[in-house]
């Protein structure tokens, strides 16, 4: 009856009519009814407590009331799915059927694969999913029949979601969004814990931040290894002291063999001699599985290590975790112990469990001198880790200058060797923003300035991904690198700084030559890309955005500032920019095309859906035309800034190319060498004046010509006069009488020799052709007579 308390064991739907709109609740007199719960609008139940359940997100429940199949596919459209997520199907198999009609059909295999874990191949054109399961079976599934599986485990690296409102939305509850999270929105990260509601802690740089895993996606290993997330973890040397407080801690008074190990901790040497006088088998005896030679050359005690050698203590004993007193020295930066260990002949090239030598060791510790002592006695320094790391790769992460200049300096260096991500020692240096390392590494192997890595990465790539200006700035200055290489997804570095909308990068890039116009393998330029990016469009551009002085001007921005560049224009007035719009304005400013259509298309102008924001685009465009033109009708010499960024590649949308160079070129249409003439308004130079004379439209670009313009910037009459019209024709007639004669004289038969025989029926040869010949090739007559001439 009204008012009385029950427990609610299930919620379902009301048969076809609607979905979770009904609740079973059990009375405390153990009968069980149904009641309505959104059905048809009506709630016959009130909330009174909580119920304990498992863990769920709200967001993902469906409305009470309605079908949740039908939300589904009404929220489809909304619901992205990317390559990599992992997916399932949670539907009944008859609703599936349904559902499919029309994305990818119905198979009914597939009803073997409901709520199996499958993995996004691909989101084909129509936005339907294509799936791959673990078997490797693929099926297209409607977006609205799969549902999002977060399995994100500790170590995996995963990419935040671009969109600003979307991940607010999901933040709720979640961690919760600050606005201090934005410059992460798009960006990839390492996942440092997963909770137990399933909300993941992840690292970005020197960042961690709580997300929701609906915020996350799986990012492709290829990728990932090209930006910077979290360090591999290092060993802290951490329960070598631990081991040793337990040892200091210990009583001296006992009488036993392994009362040398606690002597030698404290630095007791009269009674370690005295100790292994007694026991002088016992000298290599372990107590918390350490030698009384290890903790000695850990803590520094000379004295004490001398007194051990001289009992012929074993250099080469190894401790559980594979380290010897060699390793204990680089553990405790004792120099000095390390070199007496050296000269009693321990093994300084030794690997530990880790796979780490002593010289690693010293080196991830930061330790110099531990270094350059065994740098001194020739240890190995290209000998890896279980990482796949040298020494050398260790110094640049960890920027221990004095280190990398040691390593570097070493004769027998190899700076070709690749950890296990595929990253030699100048890649590792780009990605790590190491300005000494790279101008050290370039000093001595500039060879491998264009090297890439398996994914087509250089190291101008890895340097512009990760924002490293002044790294960027060496390659391109000192290590004269190509800066329009590309990676193997077709895309320059200048692309990849735009993605990231790293301004100060994409000005030096442009300034150095970059290409503007170059397109990625899906046919995007780098305006494209600026254009493209929602995460650009989430940060707003300001005086001191994309500057990497910290002194400003009084205007309130430094002179290198993106911002003053375009401000310094005269055409921003007080239009508020975005990053994306900024970059893309700048780009057309520097010459980049803003009609050039992508491999769908689309040109950056067709992805701007703010009026005031496309009329700046071509304001900026419409000034750098307007100063080239300029330039080359005033017989101004172009800068090279202006010669680089021409595409190279025919598009049918595209007016800007590269005006011909001075003197002689291959005309296109006669392919005789000649002065090219410039056409109007398109700017190509594709032929000679001769030809140009009959031109109306450019042959490259089909744009209508206006004026034809000659080398020396005088116009080209479009209607050519009589009297070159005359000496034309002569000169035709000349040529055609030339080619006449040529004929008469030449052998019908080779086509090649001059014609010395004549035959008695009037035709003839050349004296090489009329020797196999019986009878004459022209009219069949059998030769009866060779007569020669002599002309």
């Amino acid at each position: 009856g009204e008012g009385k308390v029950g427990k609610v064991v299930d919620i379902r739907g009301w048969d076809t009519e609607s979905g979770r709109s009904v609740a079973s609740v059990t009375w405390s007199n153990g009968t069980t009814n149904v009641y309505r719960m959104g059905h048809k609008g009506k709630v016959d139940l009130k909330y009174v407590s909580d119920g304990q359940g498992g863990f769920y997100y709200k967001d993902h429940l469906p409305k009470l009331g309605e079908h949740a199949e039908l939300q589904r596919q009404e929220s489809a459209d909304g619901h992205s799915f990317q390559q990599g997520d992992k997916v399932k199907c949670l539907l009944e198999v008859d609703i599936l059927r349904q559902m499919q009609e029309g994305h990818g059909g119905w198979n009914p295999k597939m009803a073997e694969y409901i709520c199996r874990i499958g993995t996004v191949h691909r989101i084909t054109d129509r936005g339907d999913v294509r799936v791959q399961y673990s078997n490797n079976i693929r099926w297209t599934f409607h977006p609205g029949a799969l549902t999002k599986v977060n399995t994100f485990g500790v170590g995996e690296l995963v990419r935040v979601l671009e969109e600003m409102e979307t991940v607010k939305r999901l933040q709720a509850g979640h961690g919760e969004w600050t606005d201090s999270m934005t410059p992460v929105l798009g960006q990839v990260g390492k996942v440092l814990k997963v909770y137990a509601d399933g909300d993941l802690r992840v690292a970005f740089g020197g960042q961690t931040w709580t997300f929701n895993p609906a915020c996350l996606a799986a990012q492709p290993a290829e990728v990932d290894a090209n930006l910077m997330t979290a360090e591999n973890p290092i060993e802290s040397g951490s329960t070598v002291i631990s081991v040793l407080e337990k040892l200091l801690s210990q009583s001296t008074e006992q009488d036993n063999p392994s009362r040398l190990v606690i002597e030698a901790a404290h630095g007791s040497a009269s009674k370690v001699r005295e100790l292994v006088q007694k026991h002088p088998d016992k000298v290599d005896i372990k107590n918390q599985g350490k030698t009384a030679l290890q903790v000695a050359a850990h803590q520094g005690h000379m004295e004490v290590v001398k007194a051990l050698l001289q009992a012929n203590s074993s250099v080469e004993v190894k401790d559980e975790d594979g380290d010897t007193a060699l390793h204990y020295t680089a553990f405790g930066n004792q120099a000095e112990i390390a070199r007496l260990l050296l000269s009693k002949g321990a093994n300084i090239n030794l690997l530990n469990n880790s796979m780490c030598t002593a010289l690693q060791i010293a080196v991830n510790k930061g330790f110099t001198d531990v270094v350059r002592v065994l740098t001194d006695h020739s240890a190995d320094v290209n000998l890896q880790d279980s990482y796949g790391d040298t020494p050398l790769h260790d110094a640049i992460a960890k920027d221990f200058r004095n280190i990398i200049e040691i390593l570097v300096a070493v004769p027998n260096i190899d700076f070709t060797q690749q950890n296990h991500r595929g990253f030699n020692l100048l890649h590792h240096a780009a990605l790590k923003g190491n300005k000494l390392a790279t101008e050290k590494i370039l000093a001595r192997a500039r060879q491998l300035v264009d090297v890439k890595k398996e994914d087509g990465f250089s190291a101008l790539h890895l340097a512009s991904l990760n924002n490293h200006r002044d790294v960027a700035e060496v390659l391109v200055k000192e290590g004269r690198c190509d800066i329009n290489i590309c990676n193997n997804r077709n895309q320059t570095p200048l692309q990849l700084a735009v993605t990231q909308g790293h301004t100060d990068l994409v000005q030096l890039l442009v300034d150095e030559g970059a290409d503007v116009n170059m397109e990625d393998e899906d046919g995007d330029t780098a305006m494209h890309v600026a254009l493209l990016r929602p995460q650009l469009a989430n940060v707003v551009l300001g005086p001191s955005v994309g500057t990497s002085s910290t002194e400003e001007s009084s205007e309130g921005c430094s002179s290198t500032s993106l911002y003053c560049r375009l401000n310094s224009s005269g055409l921003l007035g007080n239009t508020e920019l975005n990053v994306g719009t900024a970059i893309a304005c700048f780009l057309a400013q520097e010459g980049a095309d803003i009609s050039y259509a992508n491999h769908k298309g689309k040109s950056p102008l067709d992805l701007v859906a703010d009026s005031t924001m496309l009329q700046l685009i071509k304001s900026f465009s419409e000034k750098h035309r307007l100063q080239r033109l300029q330039a080359i009708t005033c017989g101004q010499s172009l800068s090279s800034a202006s010669l680089r960024r021409v595409h190279t590649t025919p598009n049918t949308m595209t007016n800007l190319v590269l005006p011909a160079p001075a003197g002689p070129s291959e005309c296109l249409i006669c392919s005789e060498l000649a002065l090219l003439v410039l056409f109007c308004p398109c700017q190509h130079s594709v032929a000679c004046e001769e030809c140009a004379h009959r031109m109306k439209k450019c042959i490259k670009c089909q744009v209508t010509i206006t004026k034809k313009i000659r080398q020396d910037q005088t116009e080209v009459d479009c209607s050519p006069g009589t009297e070159n019209s005359e000496q034309h024709n002569l000169l035709e007639q000349l040529q055609s009488r030339y080619r006449q004669m040529e004929e008469r004289i030449t052998c019908p038969i080779c086509i090649d020799n001059h014609i010395k025989l004549v035959f008695q029926c009037g035709h003839a040869s050349c004296i090489d052709c009329s020797a196999a010949l019986k009878t004459c090739p022209i009219c069949r007559q059998t030769i009866r007579e060779r007569i020669q001439l002599f002309v």
